[in-house]
């Protein structure tokens, strides 16, 4: 099964082993995530101005080359889920916004055809988590895992459609699936602080802290994220527990990490 995939910028410098994995992991699973051509940066954010067209339009071109293609478009990198989520609904629900966009593109209209999947739904509801145990190796038995979900990965919940925002499973239902145990944590989706981080340093380690901390004292050894930035500013922070990506665990698990010589 061959569907769109849009890495985003991170993924390509300093999220490599994000991305790396993601298409390591997919291919043992019978995926092959088909690259975009000639994609451009999400814009990172998704700008909630209505009548701010320029920051999205990359989004929509990733968008529609997924419909050229027939397949639906996926991504590992939360920030760029949540843009290219926000983007697709925003085309299919406010014309005027549409109308602009596809004025200024001048190619085939697109109007929100495309379906959007984040990696994590492209596992549970494509795959499937208990496909994914049949093929695990290497059960990670003996690991207690915190699931960070951080801000961008489940809201807004009406757009988004993942999973509860107050009370996900989607990543602890992963975990689960590779052998781990799933730490619960009240900080778990919460705010790393990650955006305000050069405005209020201090803040964004307070929070920061908050999130390691809680899954400290719930018994994590560790705590996995599908955000870059997440995972940076964890780790800037501070923490004595480390934190990984969900593709590294992945990866792990199913033996791909083990035959990796890159």
């Amino acid at each position: 099964m061959n569907v769109a995939y849009f890495p985003g910028c991170t993924l390509k410098t300093k999220a490599r082993e994000l991305d790396k994995y993601a298409r390591k992991c997919a291919e043992k699973l019978g995926i092959t995530l088909e690259e975009i051509e000639n994609w451009q940066c999400c814009g990172g954010v998704f700008t909630t101005a209505r009548d701010e067209i320029a920051t999205k339009l990359s989004s929509v071109r990733a968008l529609a080359a997924a419909k050229e293609k027939n397949q639906m478009l996926v991504s590992v990198c939360s920030a760029c889920h949540n843009v290219l989520k926000q983007t697709n609904h925003a085309m299919q629900t406010d014309e005027e916004f549409a109308f602009k966009v596809n004025n200024y593109i001048g190619e085939e209209a697109y109007n929100g055809e495309t379906t959007v999947l984040h990696y994590l739904e492209l596992l549970r509801d494509v795959v499937g988590f208990d496909k994914i145990k049949e093929a695990v190796v290497n059960p990670l038995k003996d690991k207690k895992i915190g699931a960070y979900y951080g801000c961008l990965l489940l809201r807004p919940n009406s757009v988004m459609k993942m999973d509860d925002p107050e009370n996900p499973s989607i990543i602890e239902d992963f975990i689960g699936a590779l052998g781990a145990e799933a730490v619960v944590y009240p900080y778990r989706n919460e705010c790393c602080g990650g955006y305000i981080a050069m405005e209020n340093p201090d803040s964004a380690k307070k929070r920061s802290t908050n999130v390691t901390e809680s899954a400290r004292l719930a018994g994590a050894d560790m705590i996995v994220t599908a955000c870059p930035l997440c995972k940076y500013n964890l780790e800037k922070n501070g923490t004595d527990i480390p934190v990984v990506y969900l593709t590294e665990l992945l990866a792990e698990a199913l033996g791909v990490k083990e035959d990796d010589n890159e």
